[in-house]
């Protein structure tokens, strides 16, 4: 889908400061630029990449600095929401021209239809055609958003964007609930523009696309040329450097704290000497007095340079140790929930869902399912259906031990209450100690936990709602995961990676992230398509 784009759309974002209402700051004079080009806007959880993209969009106001955008603006958020009752032409964005052209080619030649058609006598073939690229050829234009998946509506709202034109693109993990197809025809979207892009993202498939990465650290920005894997390439480089140079400045502290020692003790010996031999040799008062402030002075003269030594390699130590990055990583402490290899975990026995689908399954031990499928085959409808928040169409879902259900909107927080009183619902009997103990694990320290729900990032929900989870009580046997990599940065999905391996209960996860499947030890592949069977592993 290339389009023609002047060369002089831009954004130019100068002096930035930005807080959230309760305080807590996100950007200070912040300042970042971007021309024609696909740049891919990393770094952690909670550095500020979304609000970025919500500052450029004009959906947040900075409350300094300026932000300066040539040319117009198209934005997919990371959270898309449509109005189910919309029609799929209204979610587009041409409802009007397309209504106009009907009435004209029903012989309504009024001047209001012709203004609403303007140049757009293609329209629908334009809307088709996009559709049909982003693999929606299913998708009539008088359907309702009701009646599409979750995915296929972020799908939508992407094409509306392409059908609108905009000269600067910005997406915020636009591949989350993408199955593995729709994730490719993104990928040749991507490809195929010739604008400014921006794209906040943890898909290394999709970031291997973009000609630069924005690092977003700290409150700033640094700049590597090329793709996730030049940036990777130079990060580890860097990170060399500077762990040699630590370890550099280590050395040299430890040998400036002996040196210092040294020369205590090699004073302290020579002035023994000095009065042992003041008291044998019998010299006046005023002689002897001056020879030991002489020896007082050449001591301490010493002794400050050694401490000045001392205090130049700690520094050095210091801003070696600022250049070594110290990316802070959840800590999934799961609770040791051994199922013992016979155990029933899991049965479907005859049932239905609301969309139709057929499921049969048993499931002992512990088990690691994959759930695998196009979407809207209904993987999140079967999820929710075994964790009992809907009623099946026929048949039965048994879970057999204690299970926790991690949903795919994080929708299990409320908004107005803090990240320690969301998890303190979940574990009433837990002590607010406790509370916050296991909040710091997910990075929730000190004033953090007291932050509200609604003011979190992406990532940041995830790690509450996964604590919440955790917290609750009796601890899950049996976890059923919703897409959990759609929100976190590249750092958390290797932690929760690690600690979902070592997990001792079954594991149901929903997910089109295949190298993470494969990382958390997958050892049968479910395909959702109509009925529930086993496929071959990807």
């Amino acid at each position: 889908m290339p389009l023609s784009v002047p060369s002089t759309a831009s954004i130019t974002c100068s002096g930035l400061r930005f807080a959230w209402p309760d305080g807590t700051p996100v950007l200070e004079d912040f300042h970042f630029s971007a021309g024609p080009g696909r740049t891919g806007l990393v770094g952690l959880n909670g550095a500020g990449k979304s609000t970025l993209l919500k500052l450029i969009a004009g959906e947040l106001s900075p409350s300094k600095g300026h932000v300066h955008t040539a040319g117009e603006v198209g934005y997919l958020p990371q959270t898309v929401h449509l109005d189910t009752a919309l029609r799929v032409d209204e979610a587009l964005g041409v409802a009007k021209a397309r209504a106009a052209l009907h009435a004209i080619e029903n012989g309504d030649a009024s001047e209001e239809n012709f203004t609403a058609v303007g140049d757009d006598w293609d329209v629908e073939e334009r809307s088709r055609a996009v559709l049909d690229q982003l693999g929606l050829e299913h998708v009539g234009l008088d359907r309702t958003i009701g009646e599409v998946s979750g995915g296929e509506a972020v799908l939508l709202r992407l094409a509306a964007l392409l059908l609108a034109r905009p000269e600067i693109l910005l997406l915020d993990e636009p591949t989350n609930n993408l199955d593995l197809a729709a994730r490719h025809r993104l990928y040749a979207a991507v490809d195929s523009w010739n604008g400014v892009l921006v794209v906040v993202s943890h898909d290394r498939e999709l970031l291997r696309r973009v000609d630069r990465i924005a690092d977003l650290r700290d409150g700033g920005v640094r700049w590597y040329g090329g793709n996730i894997d030049d940036y990777e390439a130079a990060l580890a480089v860097e990170q060399e450097a500077a762990e040699r140079a630590v370890r550099t400045a280590e050395a040299d502290v430890r040998r400036q704290k002996r040196e210092l020692a040294e020369a205590h003790e090699k004073l302290a010996r020579r002035a023994r000497q000095g009065r042992k031999a003041a008291a044998t040799a019998g010299l006046p008062k005023i002689v002897a007095g001056a020879r030991k402030r002489a020896a007082q002075e050449s001591a301490g003269k010493h002794r400050i340079l050694h401490e000045e030594r001392l205090k130049d390699s700690r520094e050095r130590l210091d801003e070696a140790a600022e250049a070594l990055r110290d990316d802070d990583e959840i800590r999934v402490d799961l609770p040791r929930t051994a199922v013992p290899r016979g155990r029933s975990v899991l049965t479907l026995r005859g049932l239905e869902l609301r969309n139709g689908a057929r499921a049969e399954l048993h499931l002992h031990g512990p088990e690691r399912v994959a759930l695998v499928g196009r979407n809207g085959a209904g993987k999140s409808t079967l999820l929710r259906t075994v964790a009992g928040e809907l009623e099946p169409a026929a048949g039965e879902a048994v879970v057999h031990v204690p299970a926790r259900y991690l949903p795919q909107r994080l929708d299990v927080l409320d908004d107005g209450l803090t990240v320690a009183q969301n998890v303190a619902r979940f574990a009433p009997e837990a002590t607010e100690n406790h509370v916050r103990a296991r909040l710091a694990r997910f990075l929730f320290r000190g004033s953090r936990a007291d932050r509200p729900a609604g003011t979190l990032s992406g990532g940041e929900r995830f790690r509450a709602t996964l604590a919440a989870l955790l917290l609750a009580e009796p601890a899950p046997q049996l976890l059923m995961l919703d897409e959990p990599t759609n929100n976190l940065d590249m750092a958390s999905v290797r932690q929760l990676t690690g600690a979902l391996a070592s997990y001792e209960g079954a594991l149901v996860v929903a997910s089109h992230d295949i190298p993470f499947l494969r990382d958390i030890g997958i050892t049968r592949w479910l395909l959702l398509d109509g009925e529930l069977t086993d496929t071959e592993p990807m």
